[in-house]
């Protein structure tokens, strides 16, 4: 799929990101799109001072703020955040404004071009909260586990990500789900091993995945491998990555998609589980209470805005 996108949706894992949730100032709404509109120009001039970074970002808009902010009707398929209710786990919608997702392999150029887009548009929006990501050993989660395997590769994450022609007005756009897990650790690391891999249902240091007829209903990647009418997979790209300080330990979860609904079934069958009402077990581990959903524009739509 050849569709220009902001290259924080597909580009391949990094090392280190920064995922940064604001609100729009009210009344302040043309000063805001006059630095969103500048906002592509200046991630290329960052870019250049960082050539080998590989330096990337994503920003977008929830439907709380959508129209206020950009003037335009919004997508056919941006929504608030699903609210569902399960027996581990009860989520709701985070109504933040925008999303500004920005990683790279190097600390220093992600924070420099995290810094670089508050400034711009720092006198019309509002700080809510900044989560700072890393690399765990080898992509793995503080669960001890590979997360993102089942990842679409190369040309395949454009097709998984982007619009296309289901929606001709927002094309090369992606809807983003974001959700900030607090693992409970000490409760995780006091489980056997055959637990915490019947949990997942893939093998903990092999990383090699069940076989279907072998895995748990409740196993995280059951609950997470869903399938269509016609029996094909329904895929997201995930950008998800690990965070964690001195207090607390956790997962950034990020996906990108062409459509929310594949994400909203996920995490259905994940809280809720199947008509039997089997949940996913790794829910027991770890605490989310609320998630945001927001739709990621082209760099010619920021552009626009001006």
């Amino acid at each position: 799929m050849n569709l220009n996108h902001q290259t924080g949706i597909t580009a391949e894992a990094s090392s280190d990101a920064s995922f940064i949730l604001l609100d729009a100032v009210e009344g302040k709404e043309a000063s805001l799109r006059q630095a969103l509109a500048s906002c592509p120009e200046l991630i290329c001039a960052v870019q250049n001072q960082f050539p080998d970074a590989q330096l990337h970002a994503a920003i977008g808009f929830s439907t709380h703020c959508f129209y206020r902010i950009t003037q335009c009707e919004p997508p056919k398929e941006l929504a608030p955040f699903p609210s569902f209710s399960g027996p581990f786990l009860s989520v709701k919608d985070e109504a933040y404004d925008l999303i500004m997702h920005i990683r790279s392999n190097r600390h220093d150029a992600t924070h420099t071009l995290a810094l670089t887009l508050f400034k711009a548009m720092s006198d019309s929006v509002k700080l809510r909260t900044q989560t700072q990501c890393f690399k765990y050993l080898d992509n793995r989660d503080f669960t001890g586990f590979v997360d993102g395997t089942e990842n679409p590769e190369g040309e395949d994450r454009a097709a998984v990500a982007l619009v296309g022609d289901e929606d001709s007005d927002y094309q090369g756009g992606s809807y983003l789900n974001y959700m900030k897990f607090v693992h409970d650790l000490e409760k995780w690391e006091h489980q056997e091993l055959k637990i915490q891999e019947d949990t997942y249902g893939r093998t903990k240091y092999d990383n090699e995945e069940y076989a279907s007829a072998e895995k748990s209903p409740h196993a995280h990647t059951k609950r997470t491998s869903l399938k269509d009418e016609q029996g094909q997979s329904l895929e997201i790209l995930r950008q998800s990555m690990p965070f964690g300080d001195l207090h607390e330990q956790g997962l950034v979860f990020v996906s990108y998609s062409k459509t929310p609904v594949i994400f909203d079934l996920m995490l259905q069958s994940m809280i809720q589980g199947d008509e039997h009402g089997h949940a996913d077990h790794l829910m027991q581990y770890t605490h989310a209470s609320s998630g945001s959903a927001f739709y990621i524009p082209t760099p010619e739509f920021l552009k626009r805005l001006a």
